[in-house]
């Protein structure tokens, strides 16, 4: 460069300005998603309530076949669909043997099914019927009907996200609630059984 060329004193201050903003910007970023994620802890919603486009509207159409060979105290236990949803309020489960977390909340499972507070029904996601079989034998059968959904459809029908995933229906066959992820102690008394409460006191229900 010849030394008769013109030289802007303000570029280089510029650039020392401009780097610091962009190296901060990283900061912003993590500062408003940490923010966004301590609000929601503090809202003292569960994290496992998302939101779910089917609350408040009929259970979808489906007809699920029994889990072949499944017996409970010497009888089959049958396949169900929609139209078994009607006149009851119904729990509905979904469910498979090779889910770690469905063992987990499976004792609350048989809990609510020994109150009597509303039929108890499971759909069996992606399962071989002989996994099926082997997984109620050995932690017990809570549900009052079994359908399977070995290809999965049925799931996507309702709109989960993967298992275990619980639903509350209304006797008019009304989606009134959605539980994701295993029910813990403290979830299925503090929130799943309260929300069930509403939907049996509800002359809807």
């Amino acid at each position: 460069m010849s030394s008769n060329e013109p030289v802007n004193p303000e570029t280089p201050t510029r650039e020392r300005r401009r780097l610091p903003l962009m190296a901060l910007l990283p900061l912003v970023v993590f500062g408003l998603l940490a923010a966004l994620f301590l609000a929601q802890l503090l809202s003292g919603k569960d994290a496992s309530e998302v939101p779910s486009a089917l609350i408040g509207k009929p259970a979808p159409e489906f007809t699920l076949p029994a889990v072949p060979g499944l017996v409970a105290k010497g009888d089959p236990v049958p396949g169900f669909a929609r139209v078994d949803l009607l006149g009851k309020v119904s729990v509905v489960n979904i469910f498979a043997s090779w889910c770690a977390p469905c063992r987990q909340e499976h004792p609350l499972l048989e809990e609510l099914a020994a109150t009597g507070k509303a039929q108890l029904l499971g759909v069996n996601y992606k399962d071989k019927p002989e996994n099926a079989r082997r997984f109620l034998g050995a932690l017990g059968n809570p549900y009052d009907r079994v359908g399977a959904d070995d290809k999965g459809r049925a799931a996507i029908d309702w709109g989960v996200y993967g298992v275990p995933e619980t639903f509350i229906v209304d006797a008019a066959g009304m989606i009134r609630y959605k539980f994701i992820g295993p029910l813990s102690e403290a979830s299925y008394r503090q929130v799943f059984l309260p929300e069930l409460e509403k939907v049996l006191a509800d002359p809807r229900g």
